[in-house]
């Protein structure tokens, strides 16, 4: 293992472990250490000059929303821009995302600070996706855009079999504003009813309205999902969408 900085024999056998799983071998583990270093250890550590995996994450999730519409767009000739646009948010969205890093086991070698791992840091979702992200980052920068193609398209192709299948989730926030939103003049609102559970496990009651009017609820482990799923239940009411 070649690294630009001393890693403990811990550290090295984690990367080595989790590159297996990746089925990539890296030129420089220090990306892949910061790919799996999370913002709370970094501040955490006496040491300043740790890295962690924000700026990664950012260049991971361009690089992931560019291979993603490329191959919507090279293989869905059929599909508008409306519909490839909802497509690609179900896959590049939070539980793809996250679901995937965990078959992938990387929430056990996220390096985290003792307070996000006391509460439940290795399991949460966005954590998980923001990690996936950022993997896709480091392999990017490591052997350039084809390896990070072919990991995406590797890692998501049962995802993208869903697209062809036409079985993929609607981006029901983006398609209710684009019913609602015909008419300029009507105004889309979401506002939190209730949030149960611990700080770790939130379970947040989020109801839609149009024109201070509500037109739907919904419940979910994230704000965007009880979001997603009030929505789903307004384009229902509106008969835009079958139950």
């Amino acid at each position: 293992m070649n690294t630009q900085k001393g890693f403990n024999k811990d550290r090295q056998v984690a990367l080595m472990e989790v590159a297996k799983e990746l089925g990539i071998v890296f030129n420089n583990w220090n990306l892949l250490d910061q790919a799996l270093t999370h913002t709370s250890f970094a501040n955490e550590a006496k040491k300043s000059h740790i890295l962690h995996n924000e700026r990664l994450e950012f260049l991971g999730d361009a690089v992931l929303e560019l291979v993603i519409s490329t191959y919507l767009f090279q293989h869905f000739t059929n599909l508008p821009e409306g519909e490839l646009t909802k497509a690609r948010a179900s896959i590049v969205c939070e539980g793809t995302l996250a679901k995937r890093a965990a078959v992938l086991n990387v929430g056990s070698y996220l390096l985290f600070g003792k307070g996000e791992l006391a509460t439940g840091g290795r399991a949460r979702a966005s954590i998980l996706a923001d990690a996936f992200e950022s993997i896709i980052g480091a392999i990017y920068l490591d052997h350039g855009i084809d390896h990070a193609t072919n990991f995406i398209l590797n890692q998501l192709k049962g995802d993208l079999l869903s697209i062809k299948n036409g079985n993929y989730i609607q981006d029901y926030k983006t398609l209710l504003q684009e019913v609602v939103q015909r008419n300029s003049d009507n105004k889309i609102s979401y506002e939190i009813i209730s949030e149960s559970g611990p700080d770790h496990n939130k379970i947040f009651h989020i109801a839609v309205t149009i024109n201070h009017e509500q037109f739907g609820s919904g419940m979910g482990k994230s704000k965007k999902e009880a979001e997603q799923n009030s929505a789903k239940e307004a384009l229902i009411k509106l008969n835009k969408l079958s139950d």
